[in-house]
């Protein structure tokens, strides 16, 4: 009955780690820990059995506005995490911070209306693969390279990134 729900696309979620305990606590301590970072944020590698691109998202939302079984981290700390920290740990270091110079990638929040979809399917790979798709209602604008990229979660057409194989020097 559960599964017949929405139109027969209804989905379990079924938690394989960090809710053994049937709460966050742990996760709370390892965010919270100095030496820890957040780079999950995964919407393609497995595309056809997980999708973690609602992370970021989930960070902001829970982490920062909406737990109350326990502490919250300050959305400052959220950001810095999710931003400096991890292009830190990954050698780029042209961005993460709004600092002259550095590459401009910037999301516009609507951070009181900020809140992730229901995933679903869709068969829209070559060949008819499948991938499971979340998405999120919040963001207004998302700036890259300093131009606009999707507005209230469409894309607008502008493709401002490139493949990156290095490590980027820090602006001077």
């Amino acid at each position: 009955d559960l599964l017949l729900e929405r139109d027969g696309q209804a989905m379990f979620y079924f938690p394989l780690f960090n809710y053994s305990n049937t709460d966050l606590e742990h996760m709370h301590a390892l965010l919270s820990h100095p030496d820890s970072r957040v780079g999950l944020g995964d919407g393609g590698a497995h595309c056809g059995a997980i999708c973690d691109a609602s992370i970021p998202t989930f960070m902001l939302t829970h982490w920062t506005r909406d737990r109350t079984r326990g502490p919250k981290l300050s959305l400052e700390q959220a950001v810095r995490k999710q931003t400096w920290e991890t292009a830190d740990l990954y050698g780029f270091h042209d961005r993460g911070a709004l600092k002259a110079g550095y590459r401009a990638d910037v999301n516009i929040i609507d951070y009181d209306n900020l809140k992730i979809r229901a995933p679903y399917v869709a068969f829209d790979l070559p060949a008819g693969g499948r991938r499971i798709l979340q998405h999120a209602d919040g963001y207004r604008y998302t700036i890259a390279g300093g131009q606009v990229t999707f507005v209230d979660g469409e894309p607008t057409g502008a493709l401002p990134g490139k493949l990156v194989r290095y490590r980027q020097s820090a602006p001077v």
